[in-house]
């Protein structure tokens, strides 16, 4: 009787392997102003609209519906800030309808950009994302006058900048994750001329960064490093630890270009998924987009800046976010032969 009973269960689930719909590519957005069709648009909205991505798929556990299409294309919307995202993409892993196992994974947003490495529009694959809330931080009035910054690694002393100011500190796994080289590589060559517009409300914005050419330069397509947070940071003490964090905790190989709210969140998930063979860890690409940029314009101070609205409402950062990334969507799904089970490099 036993045995029949494990037989009975490895026949159920068998069929149940089998029933399960085959994910060529997982679109991961983060948010939505409004519905996901027809109003103002987030991140998910052109993504809906444009593949399209018709069929949609009630999803209880997370924020939002899920949405597919006939060629394998799964979009999620996760909803805003790291304990949102960590949650929507572990209940997507898990979700029995769906065979993740050789899902490539395309995060797209916008960011807050780095007017030293890119202008508002820009889009940026990320070799390395980092977490930027594990940490101490001392509030601004009480940081020593001999500190940049109040910004400490856990278990560290002082600020750091290299792994040797960190002796005695400590760290968890989930701080920094690295990509897949040759997988962002090959995303960037394939997306690295195309065009990107922005509106003229952008230019004139962007025109008062005159201590950056990069921020004034029309929007490109680069290879920079995402920091996460929850935070809402903002300001040139913050972007100056931005920049130190992202190479400390890179072994000073990588360079921060966005800051974002949810990546980090969405990589321990998909690293966990890996543990347990629902998803390959490898096949994970990040592209986010300009937006604002991550400290004031010369002139103006930082309270002003954090929260100002964009200047185009950040429509040419969402634009740029699917038309940089949906090409990298379509090579994998119309070559899927190939990218089933080798990896583009």
């Amino acid at each position: 009787m036993f045995r029949l009973s494990c037989l009975l269960l490895m026949v159920l689930s068998v069929e149940c392997l089998a029933d399960r719909i085959p994910i060529k590519v997982v679109v991961v957005s983060m948010f939505e102003h409004g519905q996901v069709e027809g109003d103002r648009p987030g991140e998910f909205q052109f993504w809906v609209e444009r593949l399209p991505l018709n069929r949609v798929m009630a999803f209880p556990a997370g924020e939002y519906e899920l949405r597919l299409n006939a060629d394998g294309v799964l979009g999620i919307c996760t909803g805003g800030g790291i304990p949102n995202a960590t949650a929507s993409i572990m209940a997507l892993g898990m979700d029995e309808r769906f065979d993740l196992s050789k899902a490539y994974w395309l995060i797209a947003g916008i960011a807050g950009g780095d007017p030293a490495d890119m202008s508002l529009g820009s889009a940026a694959w990320a070799n390395y994302v980092i977490d930027g809330d594990l940490l101490f931080e001392i509030d601004a009035r009480e940081i020593p006058d001999d500190w940049p910054y109040g910004v400490v690694p856990l278990g560290g002393k002082r600020p750091a900048k290299t792994a040797a100011d960190m002796e005695g500190g400590w760290s968890v796994d989930t701080i920094s994750y690295k990509l897949n080289a040759g997988l962002v590589n090959w995303a960037y060559e394939l997306t690295r001329g195309i065009s990107l517009a922005v509106d003229e409300k952008v230019v004139q914005f962007r025109g008062q960064f005159t201590d950056h050419d990069a921020a004034i330069a029309d929007p490109t397509v680069i290879i920079g490093d995402t920091l996460a947070a929850s935070t809402y940071w903002h300001g040139h003490y913050f972007n100056e630890w931005a920049n130190d964090w992202v190479k400390l905790h890179s072994e000073q190989q990588g360079n921060f270009a966005t800051t974002n709210m949810e990546d980090s969140g969405t990589l321990t998930a998909l690293h966990r998924l890996a543990r347990i063979g629902r998803v390959d860890a490898s096949r994970v690409l990040v592209l986010r987009t300009a937006s604002n940029f991550s400290v004031p314009p010369p002139g103006k101070p930082a309270t002003w800046s954090a929260t100002a609205e964009y200047p185009d409402r950040g429509l040419s950062a969402l634009e740029s976010a699917y038309l940089v990334g949906s090409p990298v969507v379509g090579a994998l799904v119309s070559d899927w032969d190939r990218y089933r089970d080798q990896l583009p490099k």
